[in-house]
């Protein structure tokens, strides 16, 4: 274990707290309790907030994320810009076309993103800025919910969601890569569902251990801190699993076909695919069984794109 210790070059010279941070938390408080009243008092200044929180987060989050992934494994990964695409494509849908499946898209994987900051309960390791960042952003999205929902067409309900974006004879070319498309956005949320119930209780699987050399106890020996702390690691990533194939299974489903959503659908499944697997031989964790689930998602993912290509191309 010292040398364990030692190799990873962790030296206790002095302890770090991780409790709450009560002024920051105070201070979120105030401007998000600031933002509804100024909203509900005025359109333009709802509308300019709105916008400007909007872009600021937008451009925030995905920096902070490339920063925290590099920093904690020296690999640059851009894989939430695939999330940040189908956001974007999205809003396009909503604002241009006042797409009713659209904002129902944000409501449910609103849901799923903003939910799965609960799974901390689970382990019991509250990320202080994390919890930070999310009161902050909650007001600006709900606000935009409310303040979009007047664009939609009728009808408004949810039962849009049940609605295919076009006909489909799935048993030709189209119809099959369709299915392909569909099957790997259910595996996503799936997956996502059981990894981030792995992060809130086992926390490794067997293959994780093996690559460390290390066993639970050896972890908990360093520090009591650690296991919660990459418990948390694994239950945010398992939530930003599901939110996007939550958000890729309404799309495919919903959308109209068309060449935009067909882009969109390669550029965010190339992003994603390639840093998922890409990034573990570049640490060396090569191995095939907990690889499989992921290279076997984006085989069926290029097949369905390949399939879907002239029929989306063509509308």
């Amino acid at each position: 274990m010292v040398g364990f210790a030692e190799r990873l070059g962790m030296k206790r010279k002095s302890a770090v707290g991780t409790g709450f941070s009560l002024p920051v938390i105070a201070l979120i408080a105030a401007a998000a309790i600031f933002l509804v009243i100024g909203s509900l008092a005025s359109n333009i200044f709802a509308q300019q907030t709105v916008a400007g929180l909007a872009q600021g987060a937008i451009f925030g989050s995905l920096a902070l994320a490339l920063v925290l992934i590099y920093r904690a494994t020296e690999v640059i990964n851009f894989a939430q810009g695939e999330m940040a695409m189908f956001t974007t494509y999205i809003a396009w849908a909503l604002m241009d076309h006042g797409a009713t499946w659209a904002w129902w898209a944000f409501v449910v994987s609103g849901i799923f993103g903003f939910g799965s900051f609960l799974a901390y309960l689970g382990y019991g390791y509250l990320d202080t800025w994390h919890g930070a960042a999310t009161l902050l952003i909650l007001p600006c999205f709900v606000i935009g919910l409310a303040k979009s929902r007047g664009h939609l067409r009728t009808p408004r309900g949810i039962g849009s969601l049940f609605l295919p974006g076009a006909a489909v004879n799935w048993l030709s070319l189209f119809g099959i890569g369709r299915a392909l498309l569909l099957a790997v956005a259910g595996g996503m949320i799936v997956g996502g569902l059981t990894v981030m119930t792995f992060g809130m209780t086992r926390v490794f699987v067997p293959q994780d251990l093996t690559f460390m050399r290390l066993a639970r106890s050896d972890l908990q020996s360093i520090s009591a801190r650690l296991i919660p702390l990459i418990a948390h690691d694994r239950a945010g990533f398992g939530g930003a699993i599901c939110t996007t194939g939550a958000t890729v299974l309404i799309c495919v489903w919903c959308a109209r076909p068309s060449r935009n959503l067909w882009q969109i659908l390669c550029l965010a499944g190339v992003i994603g695919f390639a840093t998922a697997i890409g990034v573990h031989p570049m640490v060396g964790y090569n191995d095939l069984v907990h690889l499989a689930p992921a290279i076997l998602g984006a085989i069926m993912f290029i097949v369905g794109l390949i399939l879907c290509w002239k029929p989306m191309r063509s509308r």
